[in-house]
Order: structure tokens, then C-alpha cells, then sequence
């Protein structure tokens, strides 16, 4: 009996044995398969980069002051699927920074080359950069403005041109009708404008004189072009560089404002910025408190409307004389380009005068609207045309009365003819 006891104590003792082997190894199993786990989550982790992302859009425009770094980081697996990698590599190589969903096409370096004859169609140099006559392909004319090297303000001003004019279209803005991002190169090409800029024609000399009928013209279409972009665009826009080099001439003489470069939206402005603008056509009120409006606008285009009556460049102290013009209700009378001299109507001189000096008023909430700009020169327009017409019927009344008598003289000597065969 004491034998058979022992043997079941023995029994019992090797199996709680073993069970407690079959526990611990389990046990250990567990930990080391969590252990693996946990490894790998963190070996993934590691394995996971970052990629900043735009927080405003490929299609949101850019300005001169915003900043490229406005970012938020979302994680994104290095290891992706072999297509799916292939797709992000093709990506890359075909878009550019500068891509806009506006259609508007984007050239190679090729491309542009063989358009300007290998770059020798020179047709001016700007603060941009030089600008090439190019003949496209399809036989179209386009002005291509190429980056100078190294300006970092110039590559700014390149992508708010390509943002804007992606999405601002009206008969009175330059066309952007392409770009190039290629070989280091950033390109923009526009449509062709036949006469130049407006700041060539009042001040080169042997240009084409302008008559005051086209100088009324222009003004206003430019005062439309700036009415679409502070009333008709969404958010508005405020050009910021209004001025005679950046009001091009189409071979019909319409001008239309060019050179979006230093624009901004609405919703961005009222921020302190550095200034930015060309001296002369500056809104003081800028200048002191570095806030810019659209009544900033209405400022610049008043020196416009100045330098089309006198000839003046803001550089040769026009302010000084508009403001001695001021005193006296004909005082630009003697300020008048002398082109104009004898070849206009000195009413609408005045009237266009006024306009200007509303439009440079030194308070900007005294200043007329864009809207308002283009109601008054229409006016002076159709005054002008109104009066041409009935012009033309004052000389066109005597012949119709010479006419008449004519007729009337003949019928009596044909009557007299019938009386004498009788």
C-alpha cells in the first residue's frame, strides 16, 4: 500500500510538472509572438515618410508675398505597389508646380526654341526679363516673357500670372495662352499685341501720334479691364501695377491690361506687405500706410488718364502740373499734348480732367468707384459720337436742300418743255 502511494504522489508531482513546462512554454510563446508584433508595427513606422501638401490647391492662385511653405504633413508609405510607384514617378515627370486646371497649355523648351528662331526675335527687355516675338505651329503669334536668371521676385510674379490668368478671362486682359517649365527655363507666353504698349507710343519718338478719339478709347478699356477684375472677378483682384508699360495695344488700337505679376485677391489684402508698385503711380496712401486697396487702382489709373491728355511721364513731375491745372476749370487746357493742339474738343478735355482729379483725390474713400470711372468716360463717349452725328446731318442738310431745289427746278423746266410743245 505504502509502495502504491508513493507511485501516485510521483505520478501527480511529474504531471503538475509538466503542465507548469506546458504553461511556461506557452506563456513564453505569447510574449515572443508579441514581442515579433511589435517589431514589425515599429520596423512599418520607420518605413513611413512625410509629404507636405499644399493646403491651398494646385488651382488657388500664389502671390508675390505668400509664402510656399504654408503645409500640412500627411503620412504617406514609401513602399507602395510597383504600378502604383511607377504612376507617382510619371506624375512628377509630366506635372509642374505651375499646372493649373484652367486649360491653359504648357510648351517644351523645344517648343519655344524653334517659335523665336532660337531666342533671336527679340522684341524688348522688362523688369521680367526679355520678350521674344514667337510664330507657333499652328501659325499663331504669341509674346513670350522669359524669366531673367536668378530672380527670385520674377519666379513669384511667374506663378500668381499663370494662377490668375488661369482663371481671369475679359476682352480687356492680355491672354495668356501658354507657359514652360522646362530645362531650368520658366516661360510665359501671351497673345500678340501688334502696337506695343501704351508708355511706347505717348513717349518714343516717331511712333504713331494717337488721336484724342483713340486716347478716349483706351481709357476706356482699361477702366473695363480693371472694372471686371475689382467687380466681375471671384474674389475680386487688385492689380497693384497699373501703368502705361503694362497697357498693351492690339493692331485695332483696343488696349488691354497686362502684367499680373504683383496682383493679389481681395481676401489677402489689408495684410502689411513690403511695397511693391512703380514710383510715380504709387497711391500715397499706400505708401504711408502700406495697405493697398482698390481705390489704389483708381489712384494709378488716374495718372493714366493724365499722362493720354498731356503727354507727361509721372517721372517728368506730372503731378505738378495736373495740380497746377486744378485751379481753374480749363487749366488743362494748357497742359494738353501738343499733338492735340486744334484736334479735339476742349470740353471733353476738361471732362476727362475731372475725372482724374476725382480719381487722384488724397482721400481714398473720396475716390469714384472703377464702376463709376467707366459709366463717366462712356458718357464723354457717346457725347462726343452723339454730336459727330448730328455734325454729319448739319452738312449733310444743305446738299439734301441743294437736292431738292435742283429737282424742283428741274420739274418746272420740264413743264415748261410740255407747255412749249403744246
Amino acid at each position: 500500500m505504502g509502495h502504491q502511494a508513493n507511485l501516485v504522489i510521483i505520478g501527480v508531482s511529474v504531471g503538475l510538472a509538466i503542465g507548469l513546462l506546458i504553461a511556461l512554454g506557452a506563456f513564453i510563446g505569447i510574449r515572443w509572438y508579441k514581442r515579433r508584433s511589435n517589431l514589425q508595427c515599429s520596423s512599418n513606422d520607420r518605413n513611413i515618410t512625410t509629404l507636405p501638401i499644399r493646403t491651398n490647391g494646385m488651382g488657388a492662385s500664389i502671390h508675390s508675398s505668400a509664402s510656399l511653405s504654408n503645409s500640412i504633413i500627411i503620412p504617406v508609405p514609401q513602399h507602395l505597389p510597383e504600378n502604383t510607384q511607377r504612376f507617382r514617378w510619371n506624375h512628377h515627370k509630366k506635372k509642374d508646380p505651375f499646372a493649373s486646371t484652367s486649360g491653359i497649355l504648357r510648351y517644351s523648351y523645344k517648343d519655344i526654341q524653334k517659335a523665336t528662331q532660337n531666342f533671336t526675335t527679340i522684341l524688348g527687355q522688362g523688369s521680367f526679363g526679355p520678350v521674344y516675338k514667337a510664330t507657333m505651329p499652328t501659325g499663331e503669334v504669341a509674346a513670350v516673357k522669359v524669366l531673367a536668371a536668378n530672380s527670385k521676385q520674377g519666379e513669384a510674379e511667374f506663378q500668381t500670372e499663370v494662377f490668375l490668368l488661369g482663371r481671369l478671362h475679359h476682352r480687356n486682359l492680355v491672354n495668356l495662352v501658354g507657359y514652360c517649365v522646362d530645362k531650368g527655363q520658366h516661360m510665359l507666353l501671351y497673345e500678340f499685341m501688334s502696337n506695343g504698349s501704351l508708355e511706347n507710343l505717348l513717349y518714343s519718338e516717331g511712333e504713331k501720334i494717337m488721336s484724342w478719339e483713340e486716347r478716349l478709347q483706351i481709357a476706356l478699356d482699361i477702366s473695363h479691364g480693371i472694372e471686371y477684375l475689382h467687380d466681375g472677378a471671384v474674389p475680386p483682384v487688385i492689380h497693384r501695377d497699373l501703368k502705361c508699360a503694362n497697357i498693351l495695344l492690339d493692331q485695332s488700337m483696343r488696349a488691354k491690361v497686362a502684367d499680373f505679376g504683383l496682383s493679389k485677391e481681395e481676401t489677402f489684402v489689408g495684410r502689411n506687405s513690403s511695397l511693391k508698385g512703380t514710383y510715380g503711380y504709387i497711391d500715397p496712401e499706400y505708401i504711408s500706410t502700406n495697405k493697398f486697396t482698390k481705390k489704389s487702382d483708381v489712384y494709378s489709373l488716374g495718372i493714366i488718364l493724365f499722362e493720354l491728355i498731356t503727354a507727361i511721364h509721372p517721372h517728368q513731375n506730372l503731378m505738378e502740373f495736373v495740380n497746377m491745372a486744378g485751379m481753374s476749370p480749363d487749366g488743362v487746357d494748357e497742359i494738353l499734348d501738343k499733338h492735340l493742339v486744334g484736334k479735339c474738343n476742349p470740353e471733353e478735355v476738361r471732362l476727362l480732367a475731372s475725372i482724374g482729379h476725382r480719381c487722384l483725390h488724397k482721400t481714398p474713400r473720396r475716390r469714384p468707384s472703377i464702376g463709376d470711372v467707366s459709366q463717366a468716360i462712356l458718357k464723354i463717349q457717346k457725347r462726343r459720337l452723339s454730336k459727330e452725328d448730328t455734325m454729319s446731318f448739319a452738312d449733310v442738310a444743305p446738299v439734301i436742300r441743294r437736292i431738292e431745289h435742283q429737282q424742283v427746278e428741274l420739274s418746272k423746266l420740264t413743264s415748261v418743255d410740255n407747255e412749249v410743245e403744246d
